[in-house]
């Protein structure tokens, strides 16, 4: 699409009536919360799915690189924000041992022949949770804030074609475009701070869409200690970094910051009364009052829709709002045709993981969890929200080291992190092994994460002690930072088909014992 072209579809969208497309919402939203009720969306069985991120490298040297769009396509995955971006998800499949396999299969079958393609233009799809060295000749800030304006218009450079993320940055919506980070600080004309980072997405759909409060609020409470599992970004780009001293940029850096890239970029700034979008979520008490908070939630790009061949095309309106419905953990409502028509969670706030087990490690102890507290009416439900909150942002700055809050099967509280995992762990496998998973398959798909536990090692530890030691070796950051991705990506190559994490311990990442 040229530059023309796009700045008009801006321009058309940006004409839109947002007061009739909210109304038109509202009156979608009435008509959705009937059809929740009588039963329209419910499932015979719980379902899962996933969505997972990457990022494209340059196969030589690491740096960033820009996928050609008619690349993406024929290698069948999805455009992101930026052009290095690519995305992938799997087909919904029963919560049981063939659809996790499923899962995993399905993962393997599509990145296989992906980087085989890409590879022969030399590139490599990475997973990881925010990439750190930036094309070749090129600084991170001049990527991310590269911008032109073209017929009073303002469009991202480096941005996809995608109307909707043009759009943002030409909207009166306040969002501040900016990072603000231990020791980073940048502000950009777009959105395009958001691409540093990627992430992947575990969906658990409700069996009984009505429960879904229930379900929501277990996956508010679980949200930090898995988030606590899976940090993998500690490290910015080094030419985002302010000026100071290299040892206080690592001891201050926080161990997920994808968190805080996706809210100070998106959201007002502080001082701005407009609420925030990127957050951690509120309980619900019924399944209406989810709905009424997407309802509810601003909408930045509306648009002008007609109902389609879909059966959601029905509520066209509502489900475009969750298009920036942005919350760590998010209810959703769609189905192409009646019969697949869902209640679901989507549980947003891990990055992207090292390898494929370790992220298929995580949808299945996410579901496993999803089946078993429920089941048994877990008190972890009765910790209070503030605390659920707290425990989710002590997670971003500390991962596996954060204190954290839980409320055992026998109401006790603890801040054990042994004590913590070991019930969470045996939750999910019980979860898995409920819907047919025998007990060593369950451990299969749980070990992964069980080793990080034991070794109080993640993917974002390994990171920052790769990083440490060079830095007290008097190795300049960003020589260091540099090393540390070229040392993940060369583990990556190994392990991310057929191997997992907890196989790079012995390579020269791992931690200090």
């Amino acid at each position: 699409m040229s530059a023309s072209e796009l700045a008009a579809r801006v321009r058309q969208a940006l004409d839109v009536d947002g007061e009739a497309f909210n109304e038109r919402a509202r009156a979608e939203a009435e008509e959705l919360k009937s059809a929740v009720r009588s039963g329209t969306f419910d499932n015979s069985e719980a379902i899962v799915g996933m969505e997972l991120e990457l990022y494209a490298v340059d196969d030589r040297t690491d740096a960033l690189r820009r996928v050609p769009r008619q690349l993406l396509e024929l290698i069948g995955f999805e455009k992101e924000l930026g052009l290095h971006n690519a995305e992938m998800q799997t087909s919904p499949q029963p919560l049981n041992s063939h659809g996790l396999a499923a899962q995993r299969n399905e993962l393997k079958a599509s990145l296989m022949p992906a980087q085989q393609r890409l590879g022969s233009e030399g590139i490599r799809l990475v997973a990881d949770g925010m990439w750190t060295v930036p094309p070749n000749g090129e600084t991170a800030g001049s990527y991310l804030c590269d911008a032109v304006e073209h017929d009073g218009v303002r469009i991202g450079t480096n941005m996809s074609d995608s109307v909707r993320y043009h759009t943002m940055a030409n909207t009166e919506y306040p969002a501040a475009f900016e990072l603000d980070a231990p020791n980073v600080s940048l502000s950009a004309p777009t959105v395009m701070p958001e691409a540093l980072i990627t992430s992947i997405q575990p969906h658990y759909q409700i069996p009984h869409a009505p429960d879904l409060p229930e379900y929501f609020s277990y996956a508010l409470r679980v949200a930090g200690p898995l988030l606590a599992l899976g940090v993998n970004a500690p490290f910015f780009p080094p030419d985002l970094y302010d000026d100071a001293p290299d040892h206080e940029i690592v001891d201050q850096a926080h161990m997920e910051n994808r968190i805080g890239v996706f809210e100070s970029v998106l959201n007002p700034p502080a001082e701005d009364p407009t609420p925030p979008k990127v957050c951690f979520p509120p309980d619900f008490e019924t399944v209406e009052e989810a709905i009424d908070d997407i309802v509810a939630d601003d909408v930045i790009v509306p648009m002008d829709l007609q109902s389609g061949g879909r059966f959601d095309d029905d509520f066209v309106h509502f489900r475009h709002k969750h298009g920036s419905y942005w919350r760590w953990v998010r209810p959703v409502f769609e189905g192409a045709t009646r019969s697949a028509a869902n209640a679901r969670i989507e549980f947003r706030p891990l990055p992207a993981q090292p390898t494929l087990a370790d992220a298929i490690g995580f949808e299945a102890v996410f579901a496993g969890l999803m089946a078993s507290l429920p089941r048994f009416e877990h008190p972890i439900q009765s910790l209070d929200w503030e605390t659920a909150r707290d425990n989710f942002y002590a997670a971003v700055e500390d991962g596996l080291r954060a204190d954290m809050k839980w409320i055992t099967a026998n109401g006790a509280s603890t801040t054990a992190t042994d004590e913590l995992y070991g019930e969470l762990f045996e939750l999910a496998r019980d979860g898995l092994e409920q819907r047919g998973l025998s007990t060593e398959e369950a451990h299969e798909y749980i070990r992964p994460l069980r080793e990080r536990v034991d070794r109080r090692l993640t993917p974002a530890r390994w990171k920052h002690d790769f990083v440490r030691r060079r830095v007290e070796e008097n190795v300049p950051l960003a020589e260091a930072i540099w090393g540390m991705q070229a040392q993940y990506i060369r583990n990556q190559r190994d392990t991310l088909l057929s191997g997992c994490f907890v196989d790079w311990f012995d390579s020269p990442g791992e931690t200090d014992k």
